[in-house]
């Protein structure tokens, strides 16, 4: 688990001046993604990388403790055997990077773990996930509840509203009551970039997130129209840059993907390498990304033909 963001207190001035050049991102978005792609054994690392960090996830209204029972089992091994054992990777303990559900769930998931004798930790939403819509103290209560049944890592969601009418005091008082009731555990704020409506408050929105002491800042709810593109995650992690070189406090960034081809997940990873210079942790995860790369043909064949490598 990442160090905690101990946070700072809001730098209205900072927020005020931000300004991002929208032709300036979507060209480094285009520089990106043409950037050569891994190749052979290497392409097989970097999707065996990105399975880890996946946030193996249930967020259906038919949830049962059943359901929930078979996604932990799953989070617990996400590749077969067969697969891991032909890359000598049987015995490196490849998981995902931790289960999510809806505080309801949190319980379900915490047990049938604990059966598994598998310390992955649980993840939970909260606030009102995914509209944000619901009265403060129901949202503050959300959150406890989570923690208090086992939850290690806690999705909170932005008030989209705070932060397209400019009212960046309010949505830090916001995440600051959120973050206080969270504890120990860690905070992941999601933005919901396909809200927002310009890229300066996307940035400014992480910033401000950032500033309350979020530990992570996630592009989505998957709810959205729009989950996650590179031009806003260049924005996104280009923030984490400054926040970084301002405070000293590293923070990690997830995107919520649903692309269906693996060298979506690569591209993004580089895109955090040559925009950021520094490591930002765990960068991406769904459940239908897991999928997306059992299904695909090219992990399967080089995972069968390869022989050893490293992550």
């Amino acid at each position: 688990m990442s160090a905690r963001n101990p946070g700072m207190p809001l730098d209205l001035e900072w927020v005020s001046k931000v300004r991002v050049n929208t032709q300036a991102v979507l060209k480094r978005a285009q520089q990106i993604q043409g950037r050569n792609k891994n190749k052979k054994q290497w392409q097989a690392a970097w999707l065996l990388r990105a399975v880890t960090c996946i946030d193996l996830t249930t967020l259906a209204g038919d949830d049962t403790p059943g359901n929930v029972h078979r996604l932990c089992m799953k989070a617990t091994q996400p590749v077969r055997y067969d697969l891991l054992k032909s890359m000598d990777m049987q015995d490196k303990g490849v998981t995902t990077a931790a289960v999510c559900v809806y505080p309801s769930r949190v319980a379900d998931a915490v047990k049938s773990l604990k059966a598994a004798n598998s310390s992955l930790p649980v993840a939970s939403v909260a606030t009102g996930f995914p509209a944000g819509q619901t009265s403060l103290k129901t949202r503050l209560e959300e959150v406890r509840m989570a923690v208090e049944d086992g939850a290690m890592e806690i999705d909170i969601v932005i008030n989209r509203t705070l932060a397209l009418t400019g009212q960046w005091e309010a949505m830090y008082e916001e995440v600051c009551q959120f973050r206080e009731a969270c504890g120990e555990t860690h905070m992941k704020s999601i933005l919901a970039i396909g809200e927002l409506g310009t890229y300066t408050n996307v940035y400014k929105a992480s910033l401000v997130a950032m500033m309350a002491g979020s530990d992570f800042i996630k592009t989505s709810t998957g709810k959205e129209s729009v989950n996650a593109t590179y031009p806003v995650a260049i924005v996104m992690v280009r923030a984490i840059r400054d926040y970084f070189l301002k405070t000293g406090h590293k923070i990690s960034s997830r995107a919520v993907m649903f692309w269906g081809c693996c060298w979506a997940i690569r591209t993004f990873n580089s895109l955090r390498r040559f925009s950021m210079g520094l490591r930002s942790g765990d960068c991406l995860g769904h459940s239908r990304t897991l999928k997306c790369f059992l299904r695909s043909h090219s992990f399967v064949a080089r995972a069968v033909c390869l022989g050893s490598l490293s992550c």
